[in-house]
């Protein structure tokens, strides 16, 4: 009897909890898909914009690094500042989303190949979680193509979007896997098994929008005391490290607030509860 309270309790907590945040997203409806795209797209705008200022720099250090002329690098700092601006312009135009999608996801590889991000785990899990965030995003302005699949149902069935929205969520939680930090006090401990269990619902996409809205709003928090960059001087090579991390992460946290908009989609707990 005991354990079927406690059972009890914890459902009605939760059923809580879910229309406390369903209240919420209904509020925040028109303006949640548009604060996603502008958190999406924001490190693409700020490395763009630091292409433009550091023009010499990043040439110079590609051509050093790959040993090649200033030509070719060059036209690597040419290629990451229109593309990176360009796709960001796109982006929030909502003009030709896909094309916008496919030449920020180049960037992001042409990328971890220049900077040897590929040998670098944590780095390379962060550019996985901002792909994640760029599949999100195809797959909202898909939705938002009711023909896009001539012959396929829109609800029901695994079509390309509800494949684009798994992978999506899959790789946005690398992104947390790069904040945890590990030792043996207890509130790190109960972090770590809090995050962790919030990272494994969003996956599996169990109490998704919760669990996404909750994960984001813990993201936020590690952001903004972790990567604080404006109170370090301007002068100390420090910001740019904590600018390029805050700005990372404010882009997982706009494709993860583009989970809580669009759901989990067709493969998910949440969408098999639904059929059962």
């Amino acid at each position: 009897m005991a354990r079927s309270a406690n059972n009890s309790a914890y459902q009605d907590y939760i059923n809580k909890a879910e229309d406390f945040a369903d209240q919420i997203l209904r509020h925040s409806k028109h303006v949640l898909p548009h604060l996603a795209r502008f958190c999406l797209v924001s490190t693409f705008f700020e490395d763009g914009v630091r292409m433009w200022f550091q023009w010499g720099e990043q040439r110079d250090y590609f051509s050093q690094t790959w040993n090649c002329s200033t030509v070719f690098g060059l036209l690597f700092v040419l290629f990451n500042l229109f593309g990176q601006l360009g796709g960001v312009a796109m982006v929030l135009a909502r003009q030709k989303v896909e094309i916008a999608v496919a030449i920020l996801g180049t960037v992001v590889v042409v990328q971890t190949v220049a900077y040897s991000i590929l040998w670098d785990v944590k780095f390379l899990m962060r550019n996985m979680a901002l792909a994640g965030g760029l599949l999100l995003l195809l797959a909202e302005s898909q939705s938002e193509k009711k023909s896009l699949f001539a012959g396929v149902p829109s609800a029901g069935g695994n079509t390309p979007k509800t494949y684009l929205q798994l992978s999506g969520r899959i790789l946005l939680v690398f992104m947390y896997l790069t904040l945890l930090r590990f030792d043996l006090s207890f509130f790190r401990t109960i972090e770590i098994i809090i995050g962790s269990v919030l990272m494994v619902f969003v996956t599996i996409g169990f109490k998704t929008k919760l669990s996404a809205l909750v994960l984001l709003c813990w993201l936020t928090v590690l952001n903004v005391y972790f990567n604080a960059f404006w109170m370090v001087p301007s002068n100390r090579p420090l910001r740019d490290f904590l600018k390029y991390d805050f700005f990372q992460t404010t882009s997982v946290i706009g494709g993860l607030l583009l989970v809580v908009a669009l759901g989990p989609g067709g493969v998910s707990v949440d969408d098999y509860k639904k059929k059962w």
